[in-house]
């Protein structure tokens, strides 16, 4: 372990990253100063959070003078590294960092890791489920969701285990991999972040990059961006599709409406697909991927299955909110790349009526215009995006879907028009497509919205 005392710590970014960062390196004896882009009015709870600690705060901006006297740097998940005060780091060899990987420096227990552009939350609260069937209070869950885990690494001991999500933004700066590592899936996202898919791609290969012949990696077979990553693989290769695979290849996976797992000449069947809650092909690849993840890890076969039995997922990801006059309501406000939003789409047979919008991340979105075309009846857009998600979609002739395009200044006005034109048999959707950062903190506030505007309807 580094001997943190005395270090002088700046921290980018005062959500729960950066407080927890800031909390832990106090204690073991760092200078912390803690700096955000907003006001002392706007962070007083989170000043309050850390009032018992001798802390210092630069508030309103990011000066370059903070980085005079700084021996490392660490950057919350949403700070960008374009920030002037990032580049200039990078100028003058300051080391940067984050809280995850100073975690995964100091964790003295076996680690998973998790990244995909879809479905690593519901992947890793499952793996979690499946931990805690195993390990009981032994198994630690978080990362890029539910608190940081760098708040619980010094009452983790070394027959624990750590299960963690984590995001492109996180491990830019990570040179530690898990000891199992998976990559669910590569898909367009992140771009305004990223820039180009080649930088994204090399930002989520990472996890897999400073593994050991030890170490096991998952990569999803369905997903060329995943698969593609294999030759970077350093230890022991499992996978998951929802076809069957190919005899050379060790893995879950899904035939004749059975989900099996196969390890060399060990067979194992799990669950039929029936029996699984979750809707959609997507989220049947993401329990395969966590049968997957939970076999690399030697999870019993009954812990797996009693996680699975009757998990209903994450929230604000397909989350079932309400039937009102035979229309069922759906919030599914983590959708934020037009590529989740087509997966949606194709969990459903009933007629739709789809809420898009938010921030624009700078992705295409003409397949998922094609999709609607197809398959959605109603389309009510919103938020800073509406004008240009409306021009992919693009007016119908008569009688083609979708049959109405309806424009809407904020998620509120959205919920109101879907329920005016929504009918009995009708699923309503929230799948945005794009960010929450137009008008809310993050995707969880816009879910948390949608449902209680959702539950205001009579």
């Amino acid at each position: 372990m580094q001997d943190w005392t005395g270090k002088r710590v700046l921290i980018l970014g005062a959500a729960r990253q950066g407080l927890a960062l800031a909390r832990w390196l106090t204690k073991h004896g760092s200078r912390v100063t803690l700096s955000d882009a907003h006001s002392e009015e706007q962070l007083t709870s989170a000043r309050a959070s850390l009032a018992d600690l001798s802390i210092q705060w630069a508030l309103g901006g990011h000066p370059l003078e903070l980085l005079d006297d700084c021996d490392l740097l660490c950057i919350s998940g949403g700070v960008p590294l374009t920030l002037p005060i990032v580049v200039e780091a990078n100028k003058r060899g300051i080391p940067v960092s984050n809280d995850t990987q100073i975690f995964m420096e100091v964790v003295p227990c076996k680690t998973i890791g998790i990244t995909g552009s879809a479905g690593k939350t519901t992947t890793t609260t499952l793996v979690g489920r499946m931990a805690k069937e195993s390990y009981g209070d032994s198994a630690y869950v978080g990362g890029n969701i539910g608190d940081p885990l760098i708040n619980y690494v010094d009452e983790i001991k070394s027959d624990d285990l750590a299960i963690l999500e984590i995001s492109s933004f996180q491990l830019e700066q990570m040179t530690i991999s898990p000891n199992v590592s998976a990559v669910l899936n590569i898909t367009p996202n992140h771009l305004d972040r990223h820039g180009t898919m080649e930088a994204y791609t090399a930002a989520k290969a990472r996890i897999l990059d400073f593994q050991s012949k030890d170490d096991t990696a998952i990569l999803g077979r369905d997903n060329s961006g995943s698969w593609n990553l294999r030759e970077r693989v350093k230890g022991k290769l499992f996978t998951f599709s929802l076809h069957e695979l190919d005899e050379s290849l060790n893995g879950a996976y899904l035939q004749d409406g059975l989900l099996n797992l196969r390890d060399g000449n060990a067979y194992l069947p799990l669950v039929p697909r029936e029996k699984i809650l979750l809707r959609g092909d997507h989220n049947v690849s993401n329990v395969l991927a966590a049968f997957t993840i939970g076999h690399a890890a030697n999870f019993p076969l009954d812990a797996m299955l009693a996680a699975v039995e009757d998990f209903r997922g994450a929230p604000h990801r397909m989350e079932f909110v309400r039937e009102l006059r035979g229309v069922r309501w759906y919030n599914d406000s983590i959708a934020t790349a037009p590529e989740r939003t087509a997966a949606d789409i194709l969990s459903f047979e009933e007629p739709i009526v789809l809420l898009l919008g938010g921030r624009d991340k700078n992705l295409p979105w003409d397949d998922l215009a094609a999709l609607i075309h197809q398959r959605v009846d109603h389309v009510v857009v919103f938020g800073e995006a509406a004008e240009k998600i409306a021009k992919a979609v693009g007016s119908s002739k008569s009688g083609q879907r979708p049959f109405s395009l309806v424009r809407c200044g904020d998620l509120k006005e959205a919920v109101i028009r879907a329920a005016n034109v929504a009918e009995a048999g009708d699923v309503v959707l929230l799948s945005p497509g794009g960010t929450s950062f137009d008008a809310f903190k993050d995707f969880e506030e816009r879910g948390e919205k949608f449902t209680k505007w959702v539950l205001e309807l009579s």
